[in-house]
């Protein structure tokens, strides 16, 4: 933490001396945790810790009114009632327990409200976002704690009005009376109260245009969103820190686990993004390995996949750590690759790039190293590219949108030709929409117009290269059109290091980027773990 100057005073009371001091709190509730002050009066300095939450000295509200102005412009309607319902509390099956709350993404973009039990009401043609809360019965208090009153949540978020959920159902059945159009997102997220029937008839219910309009929406952040986004980024960051720092005293995976976890909560980020994804050796090439219970004795390098959410918004942050003071030539053979894979691509992002460009940039740099290694042979890099070799060590995407969702609105993946459908896509790709296996059209836009960045898109960067060998073994090493271009030899000295990805989140801005993810890598991460290279 660097040192931060700021202006102050001493003041003589008494028996000891007070210092008085000038702090732009919202600033530091962002940026800063320990401030060093130094008094050059005594030679000496002071630590100030300072807590981290997400509303300390900071009056800014969510843009909810924002937010639902640029959805209402994009649907091109001058009238009409936009409806979302947020998620309500459910328990397991048999279990008075349930799961974690999680609030629904598109809801939580209207109003910024994070319980459950809402509702919220957008009138185009009066341009009133109104957002419906449920009432806390003081038994219920007791219990459970209350819930934010009208009063709060109108502090919180800037929306036009709040009002208890009682009330919902008379404003629906006058409002819905006047109008012509009711928006929801999905047919199964319709009101529900008896009156609703009866306006049916008369109104036109649109379940089609509002989730594309909304995915358009996410995709380009405003500034407040940025702001939450470069926050868990930076409480992810701090925590792959801090794991570093504790590496040589871990055993197991499942400590790696706890260690960043534990860092997260102590700055107040209580809920991870997505599954924390900690593999050592051969799990290290599974791309969404998550059992974290493997000791780490004998094994050369561990894959953290790990990000923390702050407000709901997401971070999507991977290191690749040795295990051991030394590293194997073919794991920092491996470990430079794909830094030069994820380097050269962050160096290219601005725009107007075309993202599959990334992608395929990103390949054919694994290929030419694949090749100097001698694991890829027989063949030129551009023909062993053109034939989609590559993807036997590079199965998977360069990167995807960061937001609300840690693959955020996956009806835009940033890979996929523009206007395909997600159907369509998944029939044509694997599970998680990597490429089939060794399909040359992996490598080949063929004209279609694919998805491009423009500014303030927030996206990941993450290369990879793995070394899964039943992947490996059944779709390359049996198939004749891949197997003469792997060096089968060399390939054995590899399998041991198991897997590499590194990833970060990349802020497009005007004239280029901003890399929002401060966790250390490279040349900075072996420094910290005293690593011999």
């Amino acid at each position: 933490m660097e040192a931060t100057n700021i202006e102050h005073s001493l003041v003589l009371e008494g028996e000891f001396d007070a210092l008085l001091l000038g702090v732009d709190v919202a600033r530091l509730a962002n940026d800063i945790s320990v401030l060093t002050i130094t008094l050059p009066l005594y030679r000496s300095s002071i630590e100030i810790k300072v807590p981290q939450s997400s509303h300390i000295g900071t009056t800014r509200k969510y843009p909810a009114k924002l937010h639902a102005r640029k959805v209402a412009k994009a649907l091109g309607s001058k009238e009409g009632v936009i409806y979302l319902p947020g998620q309500w509390d459910v328990n397991w099956e048999d279990s008075d327990q349930g799961p974690p709350f999680r609030q629904r993404r598109y809801f939580y973009y209207l109003t910024g409200v994070n319980f459950p039990g809402c509702s919220v009401t957008y009138d185009i043609e009066a341009d009133k976002l109104t957002l419906w809360v449920p009432y806390t019965p003081p038994a219920t208090i007791l219990w459970f704690g209350n819930t934010p009153s009208p009063e709060q949540c109108l502090a919180r978020s800037d929306v036009h009005d709040v009002r208890y959920t009682s009330l919902l159902s008379e404003y629906l059945t006058s409002r819905l009376a006047k109008v012509k159009t009711l928006y929801v997102l999905r047919s199964s997220q319709m009101p529900k109260f008896t009156e609703f029937d009866s306006l049916k008839p008369r109104l036109y219910i649109d379940t089609t245009s509002l989730q594309p309009v909304m995915d358009e929406a996410r995709m380009v952040k405003c500034d407040y969103e940025i702001d939450m986004i470069r926050k868990a980024n930076a409480v992810s960051s701090e925590a792959h820190k801090e794991v570093a720092r504790l590496m040589y005293g871990l055993s197991n995976e499942c400590q790696l686990e706890a260690a960043f976890v534990s860092s997260c909560t102590a700055q107040n980020a209580h809920m991870q993004a997505y599954p924390i994804i900690a593999g050592s050796g051969a799990n290290a090439s599974t791309l969404h390995y998550d059992a974290n219970n493997e000791p780490l004795l004998g094994r050369q390098l561990v894959v953290l996949d790990a990000g923390a959410e702050w407000d709901c918004y997401a971070s999507d942050v991977t290191r690749t750590l040795p295990i051991g003071s030394t590293f194997s030539s073919e794991a920092k053979a491996i470990y430079d690759l794909v830094h030069q894979m994820q380097d050269e691509c962050i160096q290219r992002i601005r725009p107007g790039v075309v993202f599959r460009d990334l992608q395929l940039h990103a390949t054919l740099v694994a290929v030419k190293g694949l090749l100097r290694l001698g694991i890829l042979h027989n063949g030129t890099a551009d023909e062993i590219f053109k034939n989609g070799t590559g993807s036997a060590f590079f199965p998977h995407g360069l990167g995807h949108h960061v937001g609300l969702d840690v693959h955020d609105v996956l009806s835009k993946d940033l890979l996929r030709p523009a206007g395909e459908s997600m159907q369509s896509a998944v029939a044509g790709s694997g599970k998680d929409g990597s490429s089939n296996p060794g399909d040359a059209t992996a490598t080949a836009s063929g004209g279609r117009q694919y998805n491009t960045l423009a500014a303030n898109m927030i996206v990941t960067i993450e290369p990879g290269l793995y070394f899964c060998r039943p992947y490996i073994e059944a779709y390359f090493l049996r198939n004749d059109q891949h197997k003469n271009y792997v060096n089968q030899t060399v390939l054995e000295r590899y399998w041991a290091v198991g897997g590499v990805r590194i990833e970060d989140c990349i802020l497009v801005t005007e004239n280029g980027y901003e890399n929002l993810t401060t966790a250390p890598k490279g040349e900075e991460l072996l420094r910290i773990l005293g690593v011999e290279h």
